[in-house]
């Protein structure tokens, strides 16, 4: 027998209704207009009265549009929260709902419910405003230097935030009459009057601008609450405003801020809105003890990423199992960028190349193979599937989660024993982390790279010969260019890419190893990073030997021979003047981690043992 909660759309209509209410959805339909995402308009029935004034939040639009919610099915009305509209009426914003009994199991409407016309109230302008709570501090009184506290994270789940029927809401008194705090997923823009409290999970630096139109800088941050997430941009004076006083980490009133349709080009948040800081903004910091999450992630597995759309935005969590040195280069807009490269490995086996930039790529240490954690992460093609963390991704070391714990205990238990299998090398693309390992004895066996794409291998060489003659070039002094210059014999170098002439050069290296294994040997092209890590010197140095002390240029290169490294090699069959031959470029080199390799062969002997 199925109860209806008789009375609750009497106290839902006057706002003191909690939550658990079962009712019977009696009509859906959906709101036409607007540029915004559709909206649905709902009535319900407490088998007593019905009540056309609920709205469903956006984030639930799915149940409509799959037709989980339909006429006659009984619901549980988990979570919502109640809006005042200017003209007094209330709007109930179903933030979280349950399908206790589908409408076919359902004969029909229950009791005969009539129209509550009760529900209408005065004005929030009439109405005797309740008692404020001492003022707070401004905002800079209340922010210190200390670090951000350490709260737990909680998962991203949706909870219960009171049963109690006649619980009556929350109420903040704020500069401007007072304000109910609201939850982050009943945000929109027909909203009038709103206050939110919610933890800062991640702050952009400031950016600027410049155009026709003038200049100006701006910076955003993402919030978070228990319903859910939301962006939050701040202009010119806002910037000066705010920004060196929002802390990351830290919970903060916030208020009168305007709402617009997001723009999912600059933002990974999941949120159809968000709020743009303005004069008329306040922000105050909570001094209560707060128990709203970190941060809310939906990670998806590495071995899924494979599945993952170009573009996508993802998050995703992992063991860093190698990290390569970061690397500067000036960008087209002539800025010089930080970026470094790191390898995810997760209870799939599988891993992927994630590429960090700036102070992140900067300050990233992975030595002790740490648990990483990033938020919005962008999906790329490049040679399979690899990520990036742009600047509106959070990255999180060793998070305080349930998912890292468990990543931690199946690493240190058995995936530290396993190679992985890379995203990149699944798709026969370039890069990769330091897998799909080889001798090279079998890559000529199994005949890598005469495929139509290249292949990638890693494997353990010596040097056995190195040819020094002609291994140093004269090149274009240009930051992006590296063309062989022409000696012009006149004190004038001239580069036929960039069509200049210049006073100096810069010296480049392309250097043609012989590497070997206990099971055969191969000639491989080295350029300029591999070769000067396989030299031990820069190429500038190499070439002021080469012209003033030939026997210490010379003695450069013996003490190269016999020397063994971790080599990240492409093949690919080339054909030149109708003979095809196998060409090997080293992509990286390493020194080998022995505590690695040793790790590598006993998991091999292992496996020959129980063949």
């Amino acid at each position: 027998m199925i109860t209806l909660t008789e009375g609750a759309i009497e106290a839902l209509s006057s706002g003191n209704c909690g939550n658990d209410a079962v009712l019977q959805l009696v009509s859906i339909r959906k709101i036409e207009g607007g540029s915004g995402p559709a909206r649905f308009r709902v009535m319900m029935s407490d088998g007593r009265h019905t009540m056309s004034s609920f709205m469903l939040c956006t984030q639930l639009n799915c149940m409509a549009e799959d037709n989980q919610l339909s006429p006659n099915c009984i619901v549980l009305l988990k979570r919502h929260v109640t809006n005042i509209l200017k003209d007094g009426r209330r709007v109930v914003i179903i933030l979280e709902i349950e399908v206790l009994t589908p409408a076919a199991d359902i004969n029909g409407r229950i009791g005969n419910p009539t129209p509550y016309s009760d529900g209408q109230i005065k004005p929030p302008q009439q109405a005797a405003p309740p008692a404020a709570p001492p003022s707070r501090p401004p905002l800079q009184a209340q922010i210190g230097n200390d670090p951000p506290s350490s709260t737990s994270f909680l998962p991203p789940v949706n909870r219960v935030v009171g049963k109690d029927f006649g619980k009556k809401p929350a109420v903040l008194g704020m500069p401007g009459g007072p304000s109910k705090v609201v939850p982050i997923a009943s945000l929109n823009p027909y909203l009038s009057k709103w206050t939110i409290r919610a933890r800062i999970t991640n702050k952009s630096s400031i950016r600027t601008w410049s155009n026709s139109r003038g200049d100006g800088k701006l910076f955003s941050m993402e919030i978070v609450d228990e319903s859910g997430e939301i962006r939050v941009t701040g202009f010119n004076q806002e910037v000066d405003k705010y920004f060196g006083l929002i802390e990351v980490g830290k919970v903060y009133y916030i208020s009168k801020g305007s709402l617009k349709v997001a723009n999912k080009q600059y933002t990974s948040v999941k949120n159809d809105y968000e709020i743009t800081l303005s004069g008329e903004t306040s922000i105050i910091p909570c001094e209560d003890n707060c128990d709203l999450p970190v941060v809310q992630c939906n990670f998806i597995s590495i071995g899924d990423l494979e599945k993952a759309a170009k573009d996508s935005i993802v998050d995703v969590i992992g063991v860093c199992k190698t990290v390569d040195e970061v690397t500067r280069f000036t960008s087209k807009s002539n800025r010089e960028v930080s970026k470094r490269t790191l390898n995810l490995m997760d209870t799939s086996g599988k891993m992927v190349t994630v590429t960090l930039w700036g102070d992140e790529a900067e300050h990233f240490d992975g030595t002790s193979q740490p648990v990483v954690a990033i938020k919005g992460a962008k999906v790329s093609d490049f040679g399979g599937r690899s990520l990036s963390a742009s600047f509106s991704s959070t990255l999180m070391i060793n998070p305080d989660i349930p998912e890292a714990y468990k990543l931690r205990g199946w690493y240190d238990k058995e995936g530290h024993g396993i190679d992985g299998q890379s995203l990149t090398e699944l798709k026969g693309g370039s890069g990769g982390g330091n897998t799909n390992w080889k001798t090279l004895s079998d890559v000529k066996t199994e005949h890598l790279g005469h495929g139509e794409k290249a292949d990638y291998y890693t494997c353990i060489g010596t040097i056995v010969y190195l040819r020094k003659e002609n291994c140093l070039y004269q090149a274009c002094p240009n930051q992006d260019c590296n063309k062989k210059v022409v000696d012009q014999q006149n004190g004038m170098f001239r580069c036929e890419k960039c069509d200049k002439e210049f006073p100096n050069f810069k010296y480049r290296l392309i250097l043609s190893a012989n590497i070997s294994d206990y099971g055969d040997n191969q000639w491989v092209t080295c350029f300029q990073e591999s070769a000067e890590a396989i030299l031990g010197q820069n190429a500038a140095y190499l070439g002021q030997l080469k012209d003033s002390d030939e026997a210490a240029f010379d003695e450069i290169f013996q003490q190269a021979n016999f020397n063994t490294f971790v080599f990240r090699n492409r093949v690919k069959l080339e054909t030149y003047n109708d003979e095809s031959r196998i060409k090997a470029t080293v992509v990286d080199v390493k020194p080998v981690d022995h505590k690695d390799y040793s790790k590598r062969l006993i998991m091999n002997i292992r496996k020959m043992a129980t063949q």
